[in-house]
């Protein structure tokens, strides 16, 4: 049986839609929690796919956390094996940061809905290919990555131009949350963490205005997250295609 490797960093940021999906496909998935477990030893040999989950902290926080040192050694490893890799938010900061591409504080926060338009690439991209060219989507992040420059950028939004990127044929990048269902959706504005994040963001919008384009947009979103994720999952059982990566340190 295939078995997916998961970082997730914190509780509150699961794999969402994302776990019933992996497992109704008869994957086995293995968590790493670095919430519970921050000096976890990561071996993703045996694994045939990665997905890096989002998280309140940042790829400039590497120095004083050894885990996010220890994710991009993780991640430089499955690129290099050719397997399978799915970044998330944070996920997505951590796979362009090892590919060579900065990461940034965004001008604004993006928390909420915003359109997400795919690129003429994206437009072309097997595993968006569900997504429609212009579709809401739901976002929480404050930083943002450049598009490293051997990948394809795939989408972007008005107020931040690098949503997704694919590198070589199957590692994305979506700095989006695709796999948000509504219960998850209110769990995070019931955290006092994030509540805080949204009441000091300058935003014009608060947590009314998101539950009600919640309502709005959740189950078209969550039709197209199912399309998109199945067509991620297909890549896990594809042949494995080796890639020679630069060396690097992550210290």
């Amino acid at each position: 049986m295939s078995r997916l490797l998961v970082f997730q960093h914190v509780a509150a940021e699961p794999l969402g839609t994302l776990d019933p999906l992996i497992r109704r496909r008869g994957h086995r998935i293995r968590f790493k929690n670095f919430e519970r477990h921050p000096d976890a030893q990561l071996n993703v040999d045996r694994y045939r796919g990665l997905i890096v989950l989002g998280g309140p902290m940042n790829v400039e926080d590497h120095p004083q956390r050894a885990h996010l040192r220890n994710e991009m050694r993780a991640i430089e490893t499955m690129l290099a094996q050719g397997k399978p890799v799915l970044g998330i938010c944070l996920g997505a900061q951590l796979l362009a940061h090892v590919l060579g591409a900065p990461v940034r504080r965004n001008p604004v926060q993006e928390i909420g809905w915003y359109p997400l338009h795919k690129t003429a690439a994206g437009m072309d991209d097997p595993v968006l290919a569900p997504l429609q060219p212009a579709t809401p989507v739901f976002q929480w992040h404050g930083c943002r990555f450049d598009i490293p420059q051997s990948a394809t950028h795939l989408a972007t939004s008005a107020d931040c131009a690098q949503q997704a990127f694919r590198y070589g044929d199957n590692a994305y990048g979506f700095q989006f949350h695709l796999e948000m269902d509504q219960p998850l959706i209110e769990r995070w504005l019931a955290n006092p963490a994030y509540r805080e994040e949204l009441a000091s963001s300058g935003l014009l919008h608060d947590e009314a205005t998101i539950r009600t384009q919640t309502q709005q947009h959740i189950a078209a979103m969550q039709q197209q997250a199912d399309a998109v994720f199945n067509n991620f999952l297909d890549l896990a059982g594809r042949p494995q295609r080796r890639h020679t990566l630069p060396s690097r340190e992550w210290v």
